[in-house]
């Protein structure tokens, strides 16, 4: 990272983790070295990812640079999300309640469930046969 102030914030979903840096400029995203639109190839995972940003009108005044690991498509957008609106509050703490209201700060808590021993999955049993 350059001398240039950067914004930085930490966006979790269910196993993946991302690390957002924003930076004023023209609204370049980049995701673990690629272009955004080829990292994250899902259309609807795109809009998620990007809600945040697109909520406050801040689309073009951001560089982005983002590292994510961990999780599939959906929870990679998940944390990007959440990344770039702590990044926001970050760079103005006035934003907080617009980005709270859309519910974008809250961590999503949802989680798979372990699988249990006895069982053939989380809850799932095996076939029980009484005869």
């Amino acid at each position: 990272m350059s001398a240039a102030k950067y914004y930085y914030g930490t966006g979790r979903r269910k196993t993946s983790a991302a690390r957002v840096y924003l930076k004023p400029g023209t609204g370049e995203v980049v995701v673990n070295g690629r272009t955004f639109t080829d990292f994250v190839k899902r259309k609807s995972s795109q809009m998620v990812a990007m809600q945040s940003v697109e909520l406050v009108g801040a689309r073009n005044k951001f560089d982005m640079n983002i590292k994510v690991i961990g999780g599939g498509e959906a929870g990679q957008a998940g944390a990007i999300r959440l990344g770039i609106a702590r990044a926001l509050t970050v760079f103005d703490a006035s934003l907080r309640g617009t980005l709270k209201a859309a519910g974008f700060l809250t961590r999503d808590p949802r989680m798979v469930e372990r699988k249990k021993y006895g069982k053939s999955g989380a809850r799932k049993r095996y076939q029980y046969s009484k005869r």
